[in-house]
């Protein structure tokens, strides 16, 4: 069993994920704006209320993702992030975002969110590395992943199909240190 751990920022607290989340993520994961970007959701339509809540239950066994429900200062429940395929030998893993209630869009609770799971990442898990990947129209989504300090990192061409388009994979990684120094600043 994992050990119940809580991220606590100014703007967010990031906790384990719960079945009470299961209704808010069907509901946003039912929403094109939301997914636009999700390719998985978009080629496989929502997952159901059953479907949400078995993923909630198995994720609790998984050692290799850190996955945390984002709840906004009053409390309300508005997202998830994580760090996913986790190696410890290597000492890098995958980092992921959404911020499922629009209301608290462009108010900082990503990047906060991002930086407390990054921040866990590097100096709690021991890794060296943690990269991402995203389909190359999310414009929206890479400036936040800069706003983090991620850097480009490489870039598949015409990998993902989306209504009948093909489009390119994009590629980010931060190393530990570059993110220490990114925040000094």
């Amino acid at each position: 069993m994992k050990r119940k751990i809580i991220l606590k920022g100014k703007l967010v607290t990031l906790r384990p994920l719960s079945l009470k989340d299961a209704p808010n993520f069907c509901r946003w994961l039912s929403d094109p704006e939301l997914t636009e970007f999700l390719t998985r959701w978009r080629h496989f339509g929502p997952p159901s209320l059953s479907e949400e809540r078995n993923w909630i239950k198995k994720n609790k066994e998984i050692s290799h993702d850190a996955n945390f429900s984002i709840d906004a200062a009053d409390g309300a429940h508005i997202g998830s992030v994580s760090l996913k395929n986790i190696d410890r030998l290597d000492k890098n893993a995958e980092f992921g975002i959404f911020i499922g209630d629009k209301k608290y869009w462009g108010q900082g609770c990503g990047t906060e969110a991002g930086r407390l799971i990054i921040n866990y990442g590097f100096k709690k898990l021991k890794l060296r590395l943690i990269y991402l990947r995203y389909i190359a129209f999310n414009i929206r989504g890479e400036k936040s992943y800069k706003k983090l300090g991620f850097k480009p990192a490489g870039r598949i061409r015409r990998l993902l199909e989306l209504d009948g388009f093909f489009h390119d994979q994009c590629w980010m990684d931060l190393l530990k240190e570059e993110f220490y120094n990114t925040i000094k600043r």
